[in-house]
């Protein structure tokens, strides 16, 4: 089992700045990629980062050049760097994790969701 802890959520102002934790505990063999995804109110969960083993990366088009993602390996750790945030980035948070455990394989892992809210 894969348990995703996050933390960083919150209120913030547009134009400014969040980072987001996640960290993985559990019995398992290896995490692969991880990611954050997100889901705005009313709106289905999208994509927005994710981050391979060996650090390449990857973003939605509406994040690039304003979120960062990185990744401390040796904790099975992702972090999400929010710069020059909008209304619209608005969402409640997830992190996702692929995971190899001894007793159901490779598979798909979520956090519980951080709530970010940028407003004035």
């Amino acid at each position: 089992q894969v348990h995703l802890v996050e933390s960083g959520g919150g209120l913030v102002q547009p134009g400014g700045s969040l980072s987001l934790s996640c960290a993985a505990s559990g019995n398992y063999y290896r995490v692969y990629n991880m990611a954050w995804y997100r889901q705005p109110p009313g709106k289905q969960c999208e994509l927005i980062a994710e981050i391979s083993r060996d650090f390449n990366t990857n973003y939605a088009p509406s994040v690039k050049g304003r979120f960062t993602i990185s990744r401390d390996a040796a904790k099975d750790a992702v972090t999400l760097q929010m710069n020059g945030l909008k209304p619209e980035d608005t969402a409640v948070y997830y992190c996702n994790a692929m995971a190899h455990t001894f007793v159901s394989g490779t598979s798909e892992h979520w956090g519980q969701g951080t709530q970010v809210t940028v407003s004035s």
